[in-house]
């Protein structure tokens, strides 16, 4: 069984590290190997740590710190040899922490891609923190808002999370939003289930300027065939990877389930096929999550795609 990776990212001061600090204090969290791009960021006690390596420390928990020093596939693969050969404790699971700037598409794309690293790995959401004080600050935290699956209010102590949370709901209306004091958040309400069903979501209509970020939608209520779909998101994400931040949805390609999507920018995960559908409600919906673009146009542009594949496959 793959062990699952959470990324869990947002911009300078937005309290992540907060929140990671108070989720290695959980219980549940023993067997955890925690990677960070500083270990000095980490708000604990270290002589409370016991020294593995240079770069690798035991925390009372029984959770493994590791500071990122190299590429982040050597980290992972590295992780696993040491805990093969018995220098460090067993994990089920990797939090991935990253720089206040950082863009998580290129730690998606090494999950995804890397070679071993995608057969012994899986990704299972991206936690983005975002400061209720402050909100979003840059185009960096926009971003890191757009490609999350969970999304965290911090410091609701120091400011009324509202505003915050409206404005993340426009940005992402895919991903629940939990609000947080001093980083206190069960496991519960970041890791695991908590999907949202896209057919359930509510859009803001509301025009934007320029190129503003924006959530999308687009709804058939006939199967699709996943072939044509999967070569026109592939040409859509080539030509407008840069403004397309995130693709997420439910299909109905003609099977007994729906087939999952789901893509951060350029990178799309493997499709997975459910066994079967929620409810009764069989109508494909896709979520698209990105800058200037437009309903209408990705509507135009599909169904000429689809008129053209129709006319090859006549002739």
């Amino acid at each position: 069984m793959k062990i699952p990776v959470t990324l869990v990212t947002g911009f300078l001061g937005s309290g992540k590290t907060t929140l990671l600090s108070r989720l290695l204090a959980h219980p549940d969290m023993g067997e955890t190997a925690v990677i960070v791009n500083e270990l000095g960021e980490v708000g604990i006690d270290h002589h409370l740590l016991r020294r593995v390596d240079e770069r690798t420390v035991l925390l009372p928990s029984g959770c493994v710190c590791c500071a990122l020093r190299g590429d982040l596939a050597d980290e992972l693969r590295d992780l696993l040899a040491r805990r093969d050969a018995g220098e460090i404790p067993p994990f089920t699971r990797v939090i991935v922490e990253t720089t206040g700037l950082a863009n998580p598409t290129p730690i998606v794309y090494t999950l995804l891609s890397a070679p071993l690293v995608k057969h012994q790995y899986r990704l299972e959401a991206v936690v983005t923190t975002v400061d209720a004080q402050h909100g979003l600050r840059h185009d960096e935290s926009v971003s890191q808002v757009a490609v999350a699956d969970r999304l965290v209010v911090t410091k609701t102590d120091l400011a009324d999370p509202a505003p915050v949370s409206a404005r993340l709901r426009r940005l992402n209306p895919a991903a629940p939003i939990v609000e947080a004091v001093f980083g206190d958040v069960p496991p519960s309400a970041l890791f695991g289930g908590g999907e949202r069903d896209p057919r359930d979501l509510v859009y803001d209509d509301s025009p934007v300027h320029g190129h503003e970020v924006r959530a999308l939608c687009l709804t058939f209520d006939e199967p699709l065939d996943w072939t044509a779909f999967g070569i026109w998101l592939t040409m859509l994400l080539q030509a407008r990877g840069e403004d397309v931040l995130r693709v997420k949805g439910l299909l109905n390609v003609g099977t007994a389930g729906p087939l999952v999507l789901n893509g951060v920018q350029h990178v799309v995960h493997p499709p997975e096929h459910l066994p079967e559908w929620p409810d009764e409600d069989r109508r494909s919906r896709v979520v698209f999550i990105g800058r200037g673009i437009e309903q209408e146009a990705l509507e135009r542009s599909l169904a000429a795609f689809n008129r053209a594949t129709a006319g090859r496959h006549a002739a």
